[in-house]
């Protein structure tokens, strides 16, 4: 059986594409912002001259999902598994926690803004 070793010792011996250097080494490429559901590209305005805030509404720090930890009630927390789980068992989207929550305060978000 061979030796143990680290990733990055195990890699030091091969040619790396670009690719397997940003896993191996976590240095990533800024991605592409994804665009809102209904908001239409325009042909005319080349996507690189818009900023990230026009383009998806978010700051650039923020992209990506954001860890928040909040503190409910007890009742809301079962609530909320409760409604996760029959939801799940019922085959209806969405069903995950965290989706459910993100649902609940984007609406929340739009009405009251």
């Amino acid at each position: 059986m061979k030796q143990r070793r680290s990733l990055v010792e195990g890699v030091k011996t091969a040619e790396l594409s670009d690719e397997e250097k940003e896993f191996v080494y976590g240095k990533k490429k800024p991605q592409a912002q994804p665009i809102e559901v209904g908001e239409a590209r325009s042909n005319s305005t080349p996507l690189s001259e818009k900023t990230t805030q026009e383009q998806t509404g978010i700051l650039p720090q923020m992209a990506g999902r954001q860890a928040i930890t909040i503190r409910c009630t007890p009742q809301v927390a079962s609530a909320l598994k409760r409604v996760s789980l029959q939801r799940q068992l019922n085959g209806v989207e969405p069903y995950h926690m965290q989706d459910i929550v993100e649902q609940a305060l984007q609406t929340w978000l739009e009405s009251n803004s």
